[in-house]
């Protein structure tokens, strides 16, 4: 007599089966009580009078960084070995942003971009790399973003957070400050013998072998600096396309204003609580652009214009995702 064991699948959690629908609907919530706040009547006196040059220049501005995005991984992954042509990534990074487009965080396009690299590798040239090594590429992509993002806001905060508190400046200058000397420790524990051996161990326990390479082309101190620069140049792109947004619905936002506001923005839209930031980017600027005076109701559709100014920006990555193989 033979026993037959049916083993059964473990039922998906209810976020990973509700999840999307309540990102969806937490979208819209956010997005209606935008829409609520809007005063419709400055609204429509303001559309007509749109200058479309400003929101061309908006559009010019995020081509140019994405771009810079796009070969900032590709270094890395070049430094670890995964040989694909600048092209390459840069077609990826389009692709992997359009896919973000439609997802509450980053990490579906990240998934995408890291998965895709590997296969053309694998393809073209035949070479056995990591799978994991390839994620491990894209997150050092996205550590030394978020690190250039962080620094902007702290020197936002250092700038011009007096106007959420006297004592708010000099707390942005002691991050700045923690966050430099952060940097500095990492690229330290990076060339350090001892710590290296521990480093190489733990990675090699997920399964990235020969980690040092892709991670010194990041946080090494002969890049460090000029990554960091580069990180911080690609946050400040956004923050002037955001301006040329403001700037075509007829809003004279001060500079310091958006050194707050966009850095805020960044860190608030890694939240996994809304599709691609929509609704939270309306509400949250409007609320923070509000301490300086600024319109809510011409903030939020300037937010509006740069979200679809976004998703356009990416447009370019569609032939890749079509593209068969």
């Amino acid at each position: 007599m033979t026993l037959t064991f049916i083993s059964k699948e473990p039922k998906p959690s209810f976020w990973k089966r509700y999840g999307s629908i309540i990102r969806f609907l937490i979208s819209i919530v956010l997005l209606a009580r935008a829409i609520r706040a809007i005063d419709w009547v400055r609204v429509q006196a303001a559309v007509p009078t749109i200058d479309w040059k400003w929101l061309l220049l908006s559009l010019i501005i995020l081509l140019i960084s994405y771009s810079i995005c796009s070969q900032r991984w590709a270094y890395i992954m070049q430094a670890a070995g995964f040989k694909n042509s600048a092209m390459d990534y840069l077609r990826l990074y389009f692709a992997g942003g359009l896919i973000n487009q439609g997802l509450p965080t980053t990490l579906g396009g990240d998934s995408y971009r890291a998965i895709a690299a590997h296969r053309i590798l694998q393809k073209n040239q035949a070479e056995m790399t990591s799978l994991p090594y390839s994620f491990f590429g894209v997150l050092l992509d996205r550590s030394m973003g978020l690190a250039g993002l962080c620094i902007l806001g702290a020197i936002g905060i250092a700038v011009s957070g007096s106007v959420l508190g006297e004592w708010v400046p000099l707390l942005g200058l002691v991050l700045l400050f923690v966050m430099l000397l952060g940097t500095i420790v990492i690229a330290i524990f990076l060339r350090w013998r001892p710590s290296q051996k521990i480093y190489i161990k733990l990675m090699q326990g997920l399964k990235i072998q020969h980690p040092l390479a892709a991670t010194e082309a990041t946080w090494g101190f002969a890049n460090l600096w000029w990554q960091l620069l580069v990180a911080i140049l690609i946050h400040c792109f956004a923050l002037l396309a955001f301006w040329a947004c403001l700037k075509a619905c007829h809003v004279d936002a001060p500079i310091e204003a958006l050194l707050i506001g966009i850095p805020a923005l960044g860190l608030l839209m890694l939240l996994p609580i809304s599709i691609s930031g929509w609704g939270l980017r309306e509400t949250s600027l409007a609320s923070i652009l509000g301490l300086w005076g600024l319109d809510p109701s011409l903030v939020i559709l300037s937010s509006i214009l740069y979200g679809i100014l976004i998703l356009i920006s990416y447009l370019p990555g569609l032939p890749r995702l079509i593209q068969k193989g």
